[in-house]
């Protein structure tokens, strides 16, 4: 039986998956490795949390078959309606490769569930498929657990605000964030957990050409495709922004140590792998 949902006793030490403050409606979705915290009234996750190891990725056949989880009404899901005849692209949270490890029947469960639209956000394809962004950022992630047989666990979600762009009976997140954990070591023994939170911004290619989520719900047209940007950014900014918990990963964010000696400040921007600071 294939494991089931984000474990957080993964790492040396116990990280709790962040969760929304408030008092939104959450509905708790468990996957092979990771699980998805949906948003029923937005349609999409408030936060996802999975489970990489390293050591134990393998490589199994891109499933590409999106589907709808049976286990909410296809109404509290953004689904296949969302991307017909435009450009926008069904941007994994839990990226395909994370979850694939373990013995091979699991890692292909984890493969097929990555594409339940529970686990999808639109984001614009130059987003979604740059290298040196998103794709990018998530690449350079998974290179280092997969280079040093490391186990990492990942957080990602929409920034889900009110006043994001309408289209299609949905509103477009503008932001997104990706917070990624582990536990550094030396032979005395672990040293603690370390972790380091991202945002990832289209929302200045969105204000230039006034949408400034005042058009009809009904509206056609999709969000335009622009610039995008990529920051670091101190994690504590990332749970205001996006209201949610992320618990013990602030103090453990390896930003706060240097971030008063980067060029952009607390928001570090980042172009490529080398602009990290972990």
């Amino acid at each position: 039986m294939p494991a089931i949902g984000y474990d957080p006793s993964f790492l040396d030490v116990d990280v709790a998956l962040p969760r929304p403050t408030g008092a939104r409606d959450i509905v708790e979705l468990p996957y092979p490795h990771f699980t998805v915290l949906l948003d029923p009234v937005r349609r999409f996750a408030a936060s996802t949390g999975v489970n990489i190891d390293g050591a134990g990725l393998i490589d199994v056949d891109r499933a590409d078959a999106w589907h709808l989880d049976a286990r909410v009404p296809a109404s509290s899901q953004a689904g296949p309606e969302i991307y017909a005849r435009n450009e926008l692209d069904r941007g994994h949270l839990v990226r395909r490769r994370d979850p694939v490890w373990g013995d091979r029947a699991t890692a292909i469960a984890a493969n097929e569930a990555t594409f339940a639209y529970t686990n999808a956000a639109p984001q614009a394809a130059p987003f979604n498929q740059g290298p040196e962004l998103w794709v990018g950022l998530e690449d350079h992630v998974l290179n280092y657990a997969r280079a040093f047989g490391q186990k990492v666990s990942a957080f990602t979600g929409p920034v889900l605000e009110p006043d994001d762009p309408p289209y299609r009976g949905i509103r477009i997140p503008r932001r997104f964030w990706k917070i990624a954990a582990w536990t550094a070591r030396r032979e005395s023994g672990p040293l603690g957990l370390r972790a380091a939170g991202f945002v990832l911004d289209q929302s200045p290619a969105l204000e230039a050409l006034g949408l400034d989520g005042q058009r009809a719900t009904g509206d056609e047209t999709p969000p335009p495709l622009g610039p995008f940007l990529t920051f670091q950014v101190p994690i504590a900014d990332i749970a205001a922004m996006a209201g949610v918990d992320v618990g013990d990963l602030a103090a453990a964010d390896r930003l706060r140590d240097v971030a008063g000696t980067l060029p952009g400040g607390a928001w570090h921007p980042v172009t490529r792998a080398s602009d990290i600071q972990l």
